[in-house]
């Protein structure tokens, strides 16, 4: 049976709810999406850092752009439930290609963040609404309702500078900001990654005028916490691939000392 691609982008859209979340446990191939259906969750969602480690290739648009939307292709084609695609920053993309690629893997959804990773740095707020309105136009020219989760990397690139991180308060003005303008831009949910502080995530959620995605990895607050600040979509991003691999190594080191005293 063809898939519909526009009944899964509305079923995706309607479970954005604010103080009841949409949690998505994030998947990195075929199995692992088939892993997180069989559990019962709703959405498959994926994360391009573990995607692109499965394939050989760094995050931040490390991996060429085709192979990680192959990879997508595949999950989309080996589950039912609707896929949402960690795109990150659009792999230099035109819009309307973007849309078109996003379109033919069957994704209902996509991550699309501000950050340039030819430069290192963000993008500016307008020039990145810009392109996010040029994005969802273009999606719409083709009867597609693709749902845009706009990541803001204020304070990912925060904590991966190296500096002695402040209060995230410090940051809150900005991030808002960058918020407002991509929901002005049509997208459907704004994602301020590594904002975990629970005070400044909590005025976040309340100030931003839409939904918003909470990352769910330590120190982010808890499930009830999350819930009760209003958080319509949470997910893990690369956690759960990365506790799959120590999981994996620890395996081989066991196996390997067992072979190791079988020999003595």
């Amino acid at each position: 049976m063809a898939r519909d691609l526009e009944r899964d982008c509305e079923r995706l859209r309607t479970l954005h709810l604010p103080g009841d979340p949409v949690l998505l446990p994030n998947a990195w191939d075929v199995a692992s999406a088939r892993a997180v259906v069989g559990a019962g969750f709703p959405v498959v969602a994926t994360t391009s850092h573990a995607v692109a480690a499965t394939l050989g290739y760094e995050d931040h648009e490390g991996a060429p752009a085709e192979e990680m939307l192959d990879a997508a292709a595949r999950i989309a084609k080996g589950v039912e439930v609707p896929v949402t695609v960690d795109a990150e920053a659009g792999y230099g993309m035109e819009p309307a290609d973007l849309a078109a690629a996003l379109k033919r893997v069957g994704a209902a959804g996509c991550n699309l963040e501000d950050t340039d990773h030819a430069s290192g740095e963000l993008r500016e707020p307008a020039q990145q609404a810009e392109w996010l309105s040029a994005v969802r136009e273009a999606a719409r020219a083709e009867g597609y309702v693709l749902v845009i989760n706009a990541r803001i990397d204020v304070f990912v690139r925060a904590a991966a500078s190296g500096a002695e991180p402040g209060p995230q308060t410090e940051l809150l003005g900005e991030a808002l900001r960058r918020a407002k303008a991509y929901f002005e831009a049509g997208v459907d949910c704004v994602y301020p990654i590594a904002l975990w502080e629970a005070e400044p995530l909590g005025e976040f959620i309340s100030e931003a005028p839409g939904p918003v995605n909470a990352l769910k990895i330590p120190p982010a607050p808890s499930f009830a916490e999350l819930r009760e600040l209003g958080a319509a979509r949470v997910s893990w991003g690369g956690l759960l691939h990365h506790q799959s691999m120590e999981q994996f190594g620890a395996t081989l080191a066991s196996i390997a000392a067992d072979a190791e005293g079988g020999r003595a």
